[in-house]
């Protein structure tokens, strides 16, 4: 074993759950996507639930850095508009395991009402979310490109509410994500007195865009 042998085990772990889904999985299914044995699996984690609190841990790290990247982007490090559509569509972005990956994940959501661990970890991952739209926002209401009586607090709650409840129904009932995309586009218009032009990759504040339609 080398001191790569956590990561190893983790990306197994990822693998594992689209392969199983969290209910079905188990220590083995682990380690047929390694070249390690089970045996070698519990030296490092005490079992399953252990292994996949060690997992969420591993997932809040890169959901941190994907937070933060839309604000690293340089087209986007001044304007908050599009720092605060770039955000909330990175986590509507189908990937290529999104589908195995998001029902395991919500399989495991399911058991946070029952188990605290499971519920504290998983907390962050909202906090985390909602504490990012609530800074955009508020650099939004203070540089003007946002309407001055927008309530950061209230917003940054609405939203972190609805991409959980966007994500959930897309796993549940296959909505489509381009549609629920839509709709938060929609509600960011009405909200923030905005205009968000796809087509054009444009976003400003609604008041410059009918001035330049008047001009």
């Amino acid at each position: 074993m080398t001191e790569d042998t956590p990561t190893e085990i983790l990306d197994a772990t990822h693998s594992a759950l689209c392969d199983h889904g969290y209910a079905e999985l188990t220590m083995q299914d682990i380690a047929d996507q390694t070249d390690l044995c089970k045996a070698s699996i519990h030296y490092h984690y005490d079992g399953k639930h252990d292994l996949l609190l060690a997992y969420l841990d591993h997932l809040y790290e890169q959901f941190e850095d994907r937070l933060s990247a839309p604000a690293d982007e340089g087209r986007h490090a001044d304007d908050p508009a599009a720092r605060l559509r770039s955000l909330i569509t990175s986590l509507l972005t189908e990937r290529s395991d999104a589908p195995a990956f998001q029902t395991a994940l919500l399989e495991i959501k399911a058991q946070s009402p029952y188990d605290e661990a499971f519920r504290e970890q998983l907390r962050r991952f909202d906090e985390a979310f909602e504490a990012r739209i609530r800074e955009v926002i508020a650099d939004g209401v203070a540089d003007g490109t946002f309407s001055d009586d927008v309530d950061p607090d209230a917003v940054a709650s609405f939203l972190t509410t609805h991409v959980n409840g966007i994500q959930t129904r897309h796993v549940g009932v296959g909505h489509p994500l381009e549609d629920a995309v839509h709709a938060v586009d929609e509600y960011l218009e009405a909200t923030l007195d905005i205009d968000i032009d796809t087509t054009a990759g444009s976003i400003a504040p609604a008041a410059s865009v009918e001035a330049g339609r008047q001009d």
